[in-house]
Formats: C-alpha cells, structure tokens, sequence
C-alpha cells in the first residue's frame, strides 16, 4: 500500500445533502483526494449557497436540486449526474432530518417523514447508483449512521430506528454487492459541533456551560465535541482503495462515548 491508495483522482462523488454542515466538509475533503464532487439538496437556494460556499474553497461542484426521497427524482438525477459529469463511483448518504419528540406525541406522519429521509433515501440512492458501479466493477458506498445505531435516547425514536435499520441496511449492501467489489460502510459520528448544535454550547449567563453541553463533554473520553473535520479522515479512507477489503463496517467518530460507561458519580 501507498499514500495514493487514499487519492481519488478520476473519481466522481456524490454526497446528497451536502450544501453545508457535515456533507460539505466531507464533500471538500473528497476533493481534496481529488474527486470531482457532486451534491444535490432539497431547495435550489440551498443549492446556490452550496454552489457558492464550495466555489470560495476553489471546489468546482456540481450541484442538482432533488429530493432523495423520490425515486423518480433520484432516477432522473443519476442520468444527468451520468451524463454530464460521469458514472458515481462514491456514493455518500449524508441527507437527514430529525424530529425531537416525545414517542407518545409524535405523529404518524412525523414518523414516516424521519424514516423516509434517513432510511428510505440512502435505500433509493444506494439502489440507483448501483448498476452503474457494478457495470464499472468498483464502487464506494459511505451511509452516514449515528450512535444512534447502536443507542437509544428520550424523544428520538424515529431517528434511532432509521439509523439502526441503516446499519443493517448499510451491512445487507455489502453482503449483496461485495462480490461486484462494491464496498459499502457506515460513519457514524458522535456529538459534532455545528451551527444546528450552537445553542447547547453557548455559555450560561452565570458563566456556565449549558447543561447538555455538559453532559456530552463529561460523557465523552477526548472531553470535547467532535467537528466536522473530524470526520474527513474517515470519509476519505472510506471511499478509498486503502479501505478495499473494509465492507459492512460502522466507522464511530465519537471520541469514544460508544466505548465509555461514565465517571462514577
């Protein structure tokens, strides 16, 4: 093995969701390795501001507006992604949404709409992509899971389900394709600090940290939030050739919370 196992040059990379936040610094690391980059979002002035922020870090990214959870949309997208930038060779399933309800107040439709965009769009993208990378005999499939795979939290049963049945779905991938040498792995990142977690990180008028920012930082080993670049490292090996006999595994990126069972009160 060699550094340039870890390029991607040749290589094009589709991160749904990707116009900001986590997507967008896994997105601009792929490039970095040399991948040309592909992103889609959901409203097309998310889009823009995606076009733009990748644009002022010298990234020429394409960018489609279409929504992941339409199998039509996502069909049409991968024909024009196939003919006017090339065949995916590295799908990551970053899109995802998160409903912060008690289990007995949450609708039915609150529920469908978390699964639908954290379960069922990895499904239809990994499920259009496909064909095309098996015809090409590689091909990198990176689902973006949570400790919420492997854990359970008040007021978020939805997303939990859809992360646990990502893990599985993130494995079932492998056990189907791995002999088309298609490898297919999760991330899965612990508490990340981003504009969305900013307000449980402000500091209290009393000086103090805010209460769950407390509790993450006593919870976790590296004693910090983790930040998306955190997660550069991982996306890049995994959509590497250093990570070709690496199928069905949940990288955790959580500064070892999965690994720690607290500070004895």
């Amino acid at each position: 093995m060699t550094m340039n196992d870890f390029r991607l040059d040749g290589k094009v990379a589709w991160v749904t969701g990707a116009s900001y936040g986590i997507g967008f610094a896994i997105a601009c690391a792929l490039a970095e390795a040399g991948a040309t980059i592909v992103f889609n979002d959901l409203h097309e002035d998310k889009t823009q501001m995606g076009r733009d922020a990748y644009a002022a870090k010298g990234i020429k990214a394409h960018g489609y507006t279409a929504d992941v959870t339409k199998e039509d949309q996502v069909a049409e997208l991968v024909k024009k992604i196939e003919s006017e930038v090339g065949t995916i060779d590295i799908l990551v399933n970053n899109a995802g949404i998160i409903k912060r309800i008690p289990m007995v107040e949450m609708s039915a439709a609150d529920w469908r709409a978390v699964i639908d965009v954290d379960l069922t769009a990895p499904f239809i993208c990994a499920k259009a992509v496909l064909p095309g990378m098996i015809a090409k005999g590689h091909g990198k499939i990176i689902n973006i899971c949570s400790m919420m795979s492997e854990l359970g939290r008040e007021t978020v049963s939805a997303y939990a389900a859809a992360k646990g049945g990502l893990k599985m779905l993130t494995r079932n991938i492998c056990s189907e394709y791995g002999g088309a040498n298609i490898q297919c792995n999760g991330i899965g990142p612990g508490y990340i600090a981003t504009p969305q977690t900013a307000p449980l990180r402000e500091r209290q008028p009393d000086g103090n940290r805010h209460p769950f920012d407390q509790f993450i930082v006593a919870k976790t080993p590296a004693a910090r939030w983790g930040t998306p670049e955190d997660l550069q490292g991982p996306a890049v090996f995994l959509a590497s050739d250093a990570s070709n006999f690496v199928n069905g595994h949940i990288l955790y990126v959580d500064g070892g919370i999965l690994a720690y069972i607290g500070k004895q009160p």
